[in-house]
């Protein structure tokens, strides 16, 4: 047998019976004997170097450091889910998807949320290629050696699964290894890990890939994200995933209705506790990936799934202070500061209180004995007071006058639920926050620029608006505390690349309120111009698509300011991009305005994202669900009967995809 033959046997054999010990939990092989089949596989290797393979067993081990992990954007965008905490929300959704698919035939899968570090495994040709965590959604750092050394990832599969696809799920430590973890740290006289969640995330980011060997991380996988049409639903997916070596939990399960989701929830609700990894909730998808498609993703999450939250933790402890914050809009955030306590595995010391109204609800005052929970076993909230334990001197909170930060006299508008500093350009934390919302990853994105140095170069009096960026000299900054040359020339090359960025974001990132991404975009799309924007009516603007009359108002009120004014004058001088580029225009169209279409159907000359964008295009709307105001349904293969009766019943047209490209052409 040749060197190469006994070196692809060699591997072949380790990896199932990395297989059968991680996945299965059934070792076929005793740890001796698997070490030195591993040793005989290293020196083999050594000995032929040009038969290396990124993927085989030996490269598990680690050695590798990474100083910088790079910043890879997602090919397919890793959406947050909607969460719900009780059986109501679960109908409530489900009545929202029959009303999309016009169906009541609906099959769900319903799996076990686990609390750990989101991954996407991409893999071309039945080899690994890169590990990346979720970050933001849309981007995050590659972690690819590192997730190389978690046993139970396979390397390399059988190409009939599907030859080229992203694996997502979750970076888990077990509960048992997490213990031994800080028993050994304990007895080497060294701090304890806060909980198994938080240690198997920074795991991730360690930069010695052989320290991450060392520890006894697990993946659990529960999405497979293709464009090959291979499988038809979810479940069956998976179920070819785990059968080509993925570790698919087993708790998975089909169901034919609500009641039976409501089943498996009632039945993990009291079994949880006895899983071997921690888990918060259950995630329940519509199975038929078709519907899936049609049913697509709102701004934040997909319409095909949710997030039932188990009930959180509860504690008690003490309120001793109330502060207040301000946010970037001149929000004030009333905040809890409490008497340290443990939940869920971390340390809590504040808690958000809302806003006035809030406080007011749940009589809550200084010195009070609280009840403390995690919302979404995240964000710690008050949920309660312990009136049993309320000194007799109590006196009710009043709420904040003047703004901590500048002492302004606060505003509150009617209708509004917070407080507000209306010293807009004059407050320290509204300053800072504008500038660090611009040049975040979702904004204008600028390299070498962080929100301490944000802060440090606005005390120094070199910014007091985000215009006053693009005037930065390297010389400027190099003085600055820990700015070395490198830096600094880093951070005005970033300033400068930032003129490249597109209309859509340029606009989210001048901060105004109540615009978010999506509503940016909407309005860059619309108007084509910040001019147009700034110029427009209160009609003009309630006359887009989903702007209402609290964003039209506060267009107006941002265009109105003499202040704004001159930044955006500003950053037309400095050469942003504050209209949509001729590139993108010359594809646009008004071939389709005023008309709305449905899309339904399994499509084969273009994808149903193609299909939407082309509508979009050329100036028309898509809608989920077929009413009165649909004007065509592009109708594809299998498409729902119900939704075919439904717009024969309000003789809707329906055209096909090959009538669409000619309808554009």
């Amino acid at each position: 047998m040749s060197p190469a033959q006994t070196i692809e046997l060699l591997r072949d054999e380790l990896n199932t019976h990395n297989y059968n010990y991680y996945v299965l939990d059934n070792a076929t092989i005793s740890d001796f004997d698997f070490d030195i089949k591993l040793k005989k596989l290293e020196q083999l290797e050594k000995e032929s170097p040009l038969l290396f393979d990124a993927n085989s067993p030996t490269q598990r081990v680690g050695g590798t450091i990474t100083k910088n992990f790079k910043t890879v954007v997602h090919k397919n965008r890793m959406y947050s889910l909607d969460n719900s905490y009780s059986k109501e929300d679960l109908l409530d959704w489900e009545k929202r998807v029959e009303k999309v698919l016009g169906s009541t035939a609906l099959e769900f899968t319903c799996e076990l949320k686990f609390d750990g570090a989101s991954i996407n495994l991409t893999y071309e040709n039945g080899q690994f290629v890169k590990a990346v965590t979720r970050g933001d959604g849309f981007q995050g750092d590659e972690v690819t050696n590192n997730i190389k050394t978690i046993r139970s990832i396979p390397l390399s599969i059988k190409t009939s699964f599907i030859h080229d696809f992203e694996m997502r799920g979750e970076i888990i430590l077990p509960i048992v290894a997490f213990k031994k973890m800080n028993e050994e740290r304990l007895e080497n006289g060294e701090e304890e890990y806060r909980n198994p969640r938080n240690t198997a995330s920074g795991s991730l980011k360690l930069q010695d890939s052989a320290e991450v060997a060392k520890r006894p991380l697990d993946c659990l996988l529960y999405q497979v994200v293709t464009s090959e049409r291979k499988y038809k639903t979810h479940f069956e997916s998976l179920e070819n995933a785990r059968q080509v070596g993925f570790k698919v939990p087993k708790a998975i399960q089909l169901v034919k209705s609500i009641d039976e989701v409501f089943d498996f929830v009632n039945y993990w609700d009291a079994q949880r506790h006895d899983l071997p990894y921690e888990t918060d909730g259950i995630v329940i998808k519509v199975n038929d990936l078709q519907q899936q498609e049609e049913l697509g993703y709102t701004a934040k999450a997909p319409r095909w799934a949710i997030a039932y939250k188990f009930k959180a933790a509860q504690v008690t402890t003490v309120l001793n202070e109330i502060t207040y914050q301000v946010g970037r809009t001149g929000a004030i955030t009333p905040v809890a500061n409490l008497e340290p306590v443990q939940l869920a595995g971390t340390t809590v010391k504040r808690a958000s209180l809302h806003n006035a109204d809030q406080i007011e609800k749940l009589d809550i005052r200084e010195k009070d004995t609280v009840f403390v929970e995690k919302g979404g076993e995240i964000i710690p909230k008050i949920t309660a007071v312990d009136f049993t334990k309320r000194a007799i001197d109590s006196e009710p909170t009043k709420y904040a006058r003047t703004c901590p930060e500048c002492a302004t006299i606060l505003v509150r508008t009617e209708g509004d639920a917070k407080h507000y500093c209306p010293n807009e350009f004059g407050c320290a934390p509204q300053i800072t926050g504008r500038i660090q919302h611009y040049i975040s990853r979702k904004a204008m994105d600028i390299d070498g620029l962080g929100g301490e140095t944000v802060d440090l170069l606005r005390k120094e009096g070199l910014i007091q608006n985000y215009a006053d960026l693009y005037d930065l000299t390297a010389l400027q900054v190099i003085p600055l505390e820990r700015m070395a040359e490198k830096s600094a020339q880093n951070m005005i090359a970033g300033i400068e690349k930032s003129k490249e960025i597109p209309f859509e974001k340029v606009l989210f990132a001048l901060g105004i309120r109540f615009v978010g991404e999506t509503v940016a975009k909407k309005l860059a799309k619309h108007f084509k111009s910040i001019d147009h924007l700034m110029t427009a009516s209160f009609e003009g603007l309630i006359d887009v698509d989903e702007i209402g009359d609290r964003i039209a108002q506060s267009i107006i009120d941002f265009s109105s300011d003499l202040g704004n004014i001159q930044l955006i004058n500003r950053l037309k001088r400095y050469g942003l991009q504050l209209e949509v580029s001729a590139e993108i225009l010359e594809n646009q169209t008004e071939l389709l305005k005023g008309e709305v279409f449905v899309v339904s159907g399994v499509f084969y000359q273009m994808s149903r994202n193609e299909l939407k964008k082309a509508i979009e295009d050329n100036g028309g709307k898509v809608s989920t669900s077929i009413s009165k105001k649909t004007n065509f349904i592009i109708a594809g293969e299998n498409m729902g009967p119900s939704k075919l009766a439904k717009a024969q019943d309000l003789g809707v047209e329906i055209i096909s995809e090959q009538d669409f490209i000619n309808k554009i052409s």
